[in-house]
């Protein structure tokens, strides 16, 4: 194989085959490596996390990854009053949700409290949205139309679950 330098992108490529993440847009790369599939994983699989208790009074709203200033923090809206039951079983979940992605994914949990009937507009909001929507319009600045595509199929198949 010969190497050559390709001056629309800032590596050298070798002819050939080449990974499927070196054909990946940089937007693209970006979403991927921010580890935003451990939300939706994490939204799919709750019951078995929390178990079938804990799945009926409370239920993820947001992951952030770790970075240099802050650990990976998992956020949990809690239903007012079964806050100190969500408490002590903060360690359960934790380590069920390391076990489950088969590494140290969360380090740290925070709850939230809410009033009971914004459950219904919870879980729509959930159920409608399960890809941002900054990551929608991240695939529509992709330029290849075959890319573009699966990615937005991939989306609906998110929604489905």
């Amino acid at each position: 194989m010969q190497s050559k330098n390709n001056s629309k992108q800032r590596f050298k490529s070798i002819q050939g085959l080449r990974s499927f993440k070196d054909t990946l847009p940089k937007k693209i790369k970006k979403v991927i490596s921010k580890r935003g599939h451990i939300y939706s994983e994490t939204l799919n699989n709750w019951k078995y996390i929390a178990g079938e208790k804990l799945f009926k009074i409370c239920y993820p709203k947001s992951f952030k990854n770790s970075n240099k200033f802050s650990v990976s923090t998992l956020l949990i809206m809690v239903q007012r009053g079964h806050e100190v039951e969500v408490e002590y079983s903060k360690n359960q979940i934790m380590d069920r949700m390391n076990n489950f992605f088969k590494e140290e994914v969360v380090k740290r949990i925070r709850f939230t409290s809410f009033e009971e009937n914004k459950i219904e507009e919870k879980k729509n909001l959930q159920t409608t949205n399960v890809t941002n929507n900054r990551y929608i319009s991240k695939i529509k600045d992709v330029k290849n139309d075959k890319i573009k595509k699966s990615l937005m199929e991939l989306t609906k198949v998110f929604k489905k679950r």
